[in-house]
């Protein structure tokens, strides 16, 4: 008995005996004798597993989309249409196509489990998302956690506020302090909590902010690097990815052209980035242009239009282009420089033109129009007094989440395509719907969701996008 024992754990015999197990396996497959391996409801199948009941396969492997990213357009769903709905003609086709289908399920992710709980996500709510966050233990140091004390333009009013940087862990760039504490965007642990965060509140594209290879803001190190690990958390969670292009050290329409082909190049064909159908029925990236309003109207326009000297319309490199609008002039950007859509992006109603919510008929009226997509920008309340102490005029309280449910109304009243949110994590302006928790330390008194739960923000989103969903 012992010499078997020795010879049962053999390397060889169990290479070996593994072997012959995936051969059975196999061979149940082909012949069709257990339809629900791997994960297959075998109630799906009609005729011994040769047809589906419902040809709408998209719904058991992606997301379904309420006017954007539609099941038609996941290369996962064509590529099962076309490996499972074959001639019943020829029984080798049958069995090579049958085996096809056993491949590409394999190397479809798996959608994690506590997200199937949870609804279909609405891919008309958009969040901005920022990855710009750091800390010792995954980064070496704090990143956008110490943020500086920003000083006013003005030297004379400058000199009457605080200079210098935060000093994390305890003393942040922030108003509120975040529940999982100064976390570093390249945790993975904190990328899968934001996105079961994000699922649970509905929505269904986080638009990532964006620098070009090397390139970051001020105050934090270059992230591109990250956002393969992001698209594929977001599908694991059938969410979608979209992405916030930054106004980078001399960005312009012909630098803006090499992104988009960077960008296109590397995660165009990842299953999580999001695609919006447009109006003629082609289904094309979004982008949204942080500042676009810094390029001329006429510069963009050689990018973005037909005539243009370097266009991208109707090459693989065309997109849904989104600007920014802040003032009422800014429209030229859809008039003249050929953007496919506006935004409003600042969650402080009657600071701009474009985020004063009583326009947001006009702007909606506009883009009816010019046949463009009006993306109006809501938000909880702002504060950033912690980055920016002089800027106290500009902070919107919260009010128990009345503040945002306002935005909420006023953004579905102009019935538009899609609805952005600002933000998940920006909480350097406190605009962040993250969970937050009561922090006092060192004189420090940081404000919290109280007297709700550090939740609240999330469960309220997914109040208002359920109420979105059915207007």
């Amino acid at each position: 008995m012992k010499n078997m024992y020795r010879f049962l754990r053999r390397p060889k015999f169990l290479v070996a005996a593994f072997g012959m197990f995936l051969l059975f396996a196999g061979l149940l497959r082909v012949l069709e004798i257990f339809p629900f391996y791997h994960g297959i409801d075998p109630d799906k199948f009609n005729n011994g597993g040769t047809e589906m009941k419902d040809r709408n396969v998209g719904r058991m492997f992606g997301p379904k989309a309420k006017g954007g990213d539609m099941d038609s357009n996941d290369e996962t769903t064509s590529k099962l249409e076309d490996y499972m709905f074959f001639s019943k003609g020829d029984e080798g086709e049958k069995k090579l196509s049958y085996r096809k289908l056993h491949t590409e399920i394999l190397n479809t992710p798996k959608v994690d489990t506590e997200t199937k709980r949870f609804g279909e996500p609405n891919y008309r709510v958009h969040i901005f998302y920022y990855p710009w966050y750091g800390n010792p233990k995954h980064d070496g140091k704090y990143i956008h956690w110490n943020h500086e004390y920003l000083p006013h333009w003005n030297p004379e009013i400058a000199k009457r506020y605080q200079r210098g940087r935060h000093v994390p862990p305890d003393d942040i760039g922030a108003n509120f302090y975040p529940s999982l504490g100064p976390y570093s965007s390249r945790d993975p642990g904190v990328i899968e909590e934001h996105m079961k965060e994000i699922r649970a509140a509905g929505v269904g594209v986080l638009v990532v902010s964006w620098y070009p290879p090397y390139k970051a803001d001020e105050q934090g190190i270059p992230w591109d690097s990250l956002i393969m690990n992001f698209l594929d958390a977001a599908l694991r969670h059938k969410l979608k990815l979209a992405l916030h292009i930054e106004p980078y050290k001399g960005r312009n329409d012909y630098t803006v052209h090499k992104d988009v082909e960077y960008i296109i190049n590397k995660y165009g064909k990842h299953k999580a980035f999001y695609k919006q159908k447009t109006k003629n029925g082609r289904y094309l990236p979004i982008l949204y242009i942080y500042d676009s309003y810094h390029t001329k109207p006429h510069e963009w326009a050689q990018l973005l239009t037909t005539t243009g000297s370097h266009s991208v319309r109707n090459t693989k490199y065309d997109c849904v282009f989104i600007c920014l609008m802040v003032e009422m002039e800014h429209r030229s950007c859809i008039e003249t420089g050929g953007f496919d859509g506006f935004y409003t992006y600042f969650a402080i109603d009657r600071f701009t033109y474009g985020s004063t919510w009583r326009y947001w008929g006009q702007l909606s009226s506009l883009a009816n129009k010019t046949g463009t997509l009006f993306i109006p920008s809501v938000g909880p309340g702002y504060i950033d007094t912690n980055v920016r102490p002089w800027n106290a005029e500009n902070t919107r309280s919260r009010q128990n989440g009345e503040y945002y449910r306002k935005s909420w109304r006023a953004a579905m009243n102009a019935n538009p395509d899609i609805i952005s949110i600002t933000s998940f994590n920006e909480w350097h302006e406190g605009t962040q719907i993250e969970r937050a928790v009561p922090k006092t330390v060192s004189g420090i008194i940081y404000r919290d969701y109280g007297p709700n739960p550090s939740d609240y923000y999330l469960k309220l989103t997914k109040e208002f996008v359920d109420k979105f969903d059915r207007q």
